[in-house]
């Protein structure tokens, strides 16, 4: 865990501190790559690079929106948003007392939590503390990229392919940020591959909460380190989609299907040991219910895809 590659506190009140957070800095890395190498296979189809570049761009702001909007009305901190705006002495938030000031906090000794400093009606907005929820983010780029590619033109399903493989690409690079937050931790296991981590991190808060560990100033038992599961499967459906399905691919549109739907399989399945505070509606989390949505929405369209392409042959 190491949640931010650079914090200097300077003292300063119009630059203090300089932050540079590990997950939001891995998300943008990732998806500037996709980008550059968006760019690179637009050349070869003869497709403008500047406008590749700006809907790539668009893209990502609309990634970052779209998955806040969703983490805070799904991912069950609605309240705490509405709190730290009105009653902030009825937040607490889980960090220790050290990294409490980085956050705008202060220390509440007699209660051993940290606390809003100061109302903040704007703390949904401050996307570089974190909180996004992945499927918030791609319905929204996809939403805006449909309507990018129609007013400019651009050839639709070709381009929805090329973000078959783009986009996996770059939530590999976001998980690996997930990873160095401590954020979508797992169940405890006793696998030789499991991960503790450090004091005060949400994994250890939430073990001290259920009376696993005797301290939040305890590392955390070992938990499976989703985050990595679903990174390295990202990074081999991105390959997988590139590589193999590209050259065989029997229709267009196919490679964009196959990357939701794989995605969606995949997320359904890992949410089942996921440890880490989310919402949902029964057993089911928020993420389960829209993979299954999306499942149902990537048949429907491969169906039709597949029929119009056969339909065009003829």
């Amino acid at each position: 865990m190491y949640p931010h590659f650079i914090y200097i506190s300077t003292g300063l009140k119009w630059l203090d501190p300089i932050d540079l957070p590990a997950y939001f800095t891995m998300l943008l890395f990732g998806f500037a790559i996709s980008i550059y190498l968006l760019r690179r296979w637009a050349g070869r189809q003869g497709i403008d690079q500047a406008l590749m570049t700006d809907l790539g761009l668009y893209i990502i702001i609309m990634g970052v929106v779209g998955g806040r909007i969703l983490h805070v009305f799904a991912d069950g901190k609605f309240m705490d948003y509405v709190n730290v705006c009105i009653e902030p002495s009825k937040v607490e938030w889980d960090v220790s007392k050290t990294a409490c000031p980085t956050i705008g906090g202060t220390w509440d000794q007699a209660a051993g939590v940290c606390r809003p400093a100061a109302a903040n009606c704007w703390a949904w907005a401050q996307l570089w503390n974190g909180g996004f929820v992945f499927y918030g983010g791609l319905v929204l780029a996809v939403a805006f990229g449909i309507w990018f590619i129609r007013r400019h033109r651009l050839p639709l399903l070709p381009l929805l392919d090329a973000g078959g493989w783009a986009v996996p690409f770059g939530l590999f690079w976001g998980r690996i940020g997930c990873f160095l937050g401590g954020c979508c931790f797992g169940e405890r296991t006793d696998l030789p591959w499991g991960v503790s981590f450090p004091p005060y991190s949400p994994a250890s808060d939430l073990h001290h909460h259920m009376g696993w560990i005797a301290s939040r100033n305890e590392w955390s038992l070992p938990v499976h380190p989703t985050q990595l599961y679903e990174a390295l499967f990202a990074l081999a459906l991105s390959a997988a989609i590139l590589w193999w399905l590209g050259p065989r691919r029997r229709y267009q549109g196919q490679l964009f299907l196959a990357f939701v739907g794989g995605y969606a399989v995949f997320r359904f399945l890992v949410e089942f040991i996921r440890s880490d505070e989310r919402g949902g509606i029964g057993s089911l989390s928020t993420s389960q219910i829209i993979s299954l949505a999306a499942l149902a929405l990537v048949l429907w369209a491969a169906k039709r895809l597949r029929k119009a392409a056969l339909i065009k042959i003829r």
